[in-house]
């Protein structure tokens, strides 16, 4: 895989920003579908070694499974999710999802990010795709028919289309059109019990905000979220100390929580919706930063990625990106609102109580109902067609 660092004015039909999963993913699939390796740019601030060791854990959907696997970059390292268990903490109501029900072999998985990027990185060794790394992009510049970017370390490239793929988290981010502070913080760790289920995730809904724990190496990687003071304070407690308040949230499903790992915190936000551009387009958490709540970020990324890869194999026009964002209005905006709208029930009382009772009976509903838990089971594993 070259790294570049003589390029200047170097022009490419596709300029990448960002060689995370979506970028890299969006790149193959480029190349599968007959546009020359050669002619992609993948520009990223970290050099493959560096991203191989990122130890977070993300979670994917059966359909990214397949995204995966279409660009050779299946199988890899992770855990099977067989079932998902959706519930409110001390309240009634809760919905389980199973494989079986919709004959699969896995609903989702959990896997680590340097895994995943690892595994697409070879591939695109292998394709020939040009990796531009380390570069740091400092500024861009539209132009009728290509965009010029220049790089901090002194160079330029131009290319047809550039792609926005790096978004970084939601407190460093420039607002977009559609944006939310939930004032709600994620406190991430992976954790040890004394009666683990295999292959089972869950989904458990706090009065703070929810609380996720995912199938891996034999416990679970663990999102919790809470408001702000409440995570300060639970960061600076001793691993015993915050593992018997977790047991206390989570409850006794899965015996007694018995270590955990170092913890990471980072503030949670919605910022979605980017302004619309000829030559420039974003994908992924460069397009929409979500609340974790149901694992969704990443794979809405992917998706993002299957089509502008098919409208740009076809040209690199503005037209085409116009017609991305038209193809992809339906899965965001159900995906954005599904997401918004379960993190913001704990956003603030007085209500909040009323809010929680009524999730929990939804979550009844939702279980006893088989057609409106087919609709929340194929949204969390392929999201939503037009």
């Amino acid at each position: 895989m070259a790294t570049v660092t003589t390029m200047a004015g170097t022009p490419y039909d596709i300029a990448i920003c960002g060689a995370g999963p979506v970028g890299l993913t969006l790149a193959l699939l480029l190349v599968k579908r007959g546009m020359p390796a050669s002619r992609i740019a993948l520009i990223d601030a970290k050099l493959p070694e560096q991203s191989a060791q990122d130890p977070r854990s993300i979670a994917l959907s059966y359909g990214s499974r397949q995204i995966l696997e279409d660009v050779g970059c299946w199988p890899i390292d992770a855990d099977e999710i067989h079932e998902i268990h959706v519930s409110r903490r001390g309240h009634f109501g809760r919905t389980l999802i199973d494989r079986n029900e919709y004959r699969l072999p896995a609903l989702g998985y959990v896997a680590r990010y340097g895994s995943v990027v690892s595994a697409l990185n070879s591939v695109a060794a292998h394709v020939g795709i040009t990796m531009l790394r380390p570069m740091h992009v400092s500024s861009s510049s539209e132009r009728h028919d290509h965009v010029e970017l220049q790089f901090a370390e002194g160079h330029s490239v131009t290319a047809q289309i550039m792609v926005q793929a790096e978004g970084g988290v939601f407190s460093d981010q420039a607002a977009k059109a559609l944006r939310r502070d939930y004032e709600q913080t994620a406190i991430i760790a992976h954790v040890a019990t004394s009666a683990a289920l295999k292959h089972r995730a869950f989904e458990r809904f706090t009065d703070q905000g929810p609380l996720a724990l995912l199938p891996q190496d034999g416990g679970y990687a663990m999102v919790w979220c809470v408001r702000p003071d409440t995570a300060s304070r639970l960061y600076g407690l001793s691993d015993a100390a915050f593992l018997a308040e977790l047991g206390t949230a989570f409850g006794g499903r899965v015996g007694r929580f018995t270590g955990i790992s170092q913890r990471v915190t980072y503030p949670l936000g919605l910022n979605a919706n980017p302004a619309a551009s000829a030559r420039t387009v974003a994908i992924g958490n460069a397009a929409q930063t979500l609340h974790p709540v149901a694992g969704q970020g990443l794979n809405l990324g992917l998706r993002d990625a299957v089509v502008l890869a098919r409208l740009l194999a076809s040209e690199l026009t503005a037209s085409a990106l116009q017609r991305f964002a038209e193809e992809r209005q339906v899965d965001r905006g159900v995906t954005i609102r599904l997401t918004d709208a379960l993190a913001r029930v704990f956003a603030s009382a007085p209500d909040g109580a009323l809010s929680q009772a009524l999730l929990g009976l939804a979550l009844g509903v939702v279980d006893a109902v088989g057609p409106a838990k087919r609709v929340l089971a194929e949204q969390m594993m392929f999201g939503r067609r037009a």
